[in-house]
């Protein structure tokens, strides 16, 4: 039989026959504390070891500490480029182009996931797609200095003009406005049409009107206007609530979407007063949804020009609804009066 020795001796402080029973207990003590060194000692800690172990804790909290300063830079560059109108943020991707790199997409695509609402995650979506072609623009065209305003306005009018420097209306070359509205299209994702792109169309309108002897120019300008404001309008879609197809709101986009001629029979044959199944009520409450989206954007970048930025959607909105709802348009402005106020006051 196979005896434990630590059983032997804690019987032997009681029954011991020895003189001095403590002293088993000392040696069982002995025993026991040495055998608990070797169990400490398997892998021996010297001063070179305990050094190196201090010196892996510190590299990883400085990997650490370099990896959050680096994500509050990305976030910090995140934020100006949300806040910035399409001219600023034009010039943070040129300042900022080397910072455009794997981390700061990871990053981006991140807080993307992490919106609330729909609203948010779509602004993120445009803002990529923005920062994307405007860094691809920088890219193709680094020696070449970011135009004005002016010269924007010339290049979307560009394939319009004619041979003798003047703009025909309507066009001779049935390709002319297609040509031009790849040509708004294309610049307004390289963040060129802003703020001082519509104040440019409006002083240039204003001048046609004025002058009263360029009704090319004047419609061209008015054409500008409609093509930019159904590009930009056309960029989100609410059409869509799961797998259901709201036919109101889509009703509403193919108007955004179509050339302002033809809003008339799109009208007539979507409506219930017409051959269509949308009631004109309905289409009223998406426009004047619609609106309130726009001018909640308008709210969260409280600063002048893009209070007037936005205010030339709201009102090219409110266009359709003076032409589906004459009784409907003055619950959302006073009067027509009021209206050229506010346009005044905007710049437009």
């Amino acid at each position: 039989m196979r005896i434990n020795a630590f059983c032997v001796s804690a019987s032997a402080s009681i029954y011991s026959p020895f003189p001095n029973p403590h002293g088993a207990l000392l040696q069982d003590w002995k025993l026991r504390k040495h055998r608990f060194s070797l169990k400490l000692t398997a892998f021996p800690l010297n001063s070179s070891c305990r050094k190196r172990r201090t010196t892996f804790i510190c590299a990883a909290n400085q990997e650490a500490e370099e990896a959050f300063k680096k994500t509050v830079e990305i976030d910090r560059l995140i934020d100006m480029l949300r806040e910035a109108n399409p001219r600023e943020l034009q010039k943070l991707v040129v300042e900022n182009i080397l910072a455009f790199n794997p981390s700061f997409w990871v990053r981006l695509a991140a807080r993307t996931d992490t919106c609330k609402s729909d609203d948010d995650k779509k602004d993120y979506e445009e803002l990529a797609t923005t920062v994307m072609n405007v860094v691809d623009c920088v890219v193709h065209k680094t020696k070449e200095k970011i135009e004005s305003s002016t010269d924007v306005l010339k290049g979307v009018l560009k394939p319009v003009i004619d041979a003798e420097g003047e703009i025909p209306w309507p066009p001779r070359d049935p390709q002319a406005l297609t040509l031009m509205e790849k040509e708004i299209s294309q610049r307004e994702q390289e963040g060129q049409l802003d703020e001082g792109f519509l104040a440019e169309v409006n002083a240039q309108l204003r001048q046609a009107k004025e002058d009263g002897d360029k009704p090319g120019l004047e419609a061209m300008m008015q054409k500008v206007l409609q093509l930019y404001a159904s590009i930009v309008l056309s960029k989100r879609s609410y059409a869509m609530k799961g797998k259901e197809v709201l036919k109101d709101e889509q009703f509403l986009e193919t108007i955004i979407q179509a050339p302002e001629q033809e809003w008339n029979n799109i009208l007539i044959n979507g409506l219930t007063i017409g051959a269509g199944d949308v009631s004109a009520e309905d289409l009223f409450a998406v426009l004047k949804k619609r609106i309130e989206r726009v001018l909640i954007r308008t709210v969260r970048q409280p600063c002048f020009y893009t209070c007037s930025y936005y205010s030339f959607f709201v009102f090219y909105l409110t266009d359709v609804v003076s032409l589906i709802c004459p009784c409907s348009f003055s619950s959302l402005h006073a009067s027509e009066k009021q209206r050229r106020e506010v346009l005044t006051n905007s710049g437009f």
